[in-house]
């Protein structure tokens, strides 16, 4: 018996091989696609539940701030000034009795470059209720006073270090430099320290 095969008019393909090759990539290719559609309808399920969430806390905080707002209206009734003039005068009396020279000295010596040294240290309370320090130093060059700053915004009990104002004091005499920062304590331990 004899075949003819004329491969001018019909070239030979080898359907296996084809299927063997795109098949798995065609397979793969619908898995993966499966699978981040799986993905996204999770992901979707998910974003739900957290702008549920984000709606709850929404109304949580507009509730708060309308008994804040009737709490600050009965405060500033002229029967309870008087009372809320003197709570405010001793909590800021009570949170600079609160202040540690000793501890501010010791987180200070932490960040401290030795080529400076502190002329003079204020602590007060700014406008957010939050514990600043004005501090005049004296250095030899403005890098000292820069370097101070660098340190402090690494610390975690100085946050918003700012190189204020800064001037020569002559000759080559050295540089003075006012920094300001908010001052963290550590918490006080109970029973002890």
């Amino acid at each position: 018996m004899r075949l003819d095969i004329n491969l001018a008019t019909r070239p030979y393909e080898d359907a296996r091989e084809f299927w063997g090759r795109w098949g798995l990539g065609v397979g793969l290719l619908a898995v993966s696609t499966l699978l981040l559609i799986a993905f996204s309808v999770q992901s979707w399920i998910h974003a739900g539940r957290d702008r549920h969430a984000i709606r709850s806390l929404q109304q949580q905080i507009g509730e708060r701030d309308g008994e804040r707002a009737k709490a600050q209206a009965f405060l500033d009734q002229n029967a309870n000034r008087s009372t809320r003039d003197q709570s405010q005068f001793l909590n800021g009396l009570i949170q600079r009795k609160a202040f540690s020279w000793t501890r501010v000295f010791e987180d200070l010596e932490r960040v401290m470059p030795s080529n400076l040294h502190v002329v003079s240290l204020r602590p007060e309370i700014n406008d957010q209720n939050q514990m600043q320090l004005d501090m005049k130093v004296a250095c030899e060059t403005r890098g000292a006073a820069v370097e101070l700053v660098h340190r402090m915004e690494g610390s975690r009990h100085f946050q918003g270090a700012q190189l204020v104002q800064e001037t020569e004091s002559g000759e080559g005499a050295g540089v003075s430099a006012s920094v300001i920062a908010v001052y963290i304590p550590d918490p006080i331990e109970k029973g002890g320290k």
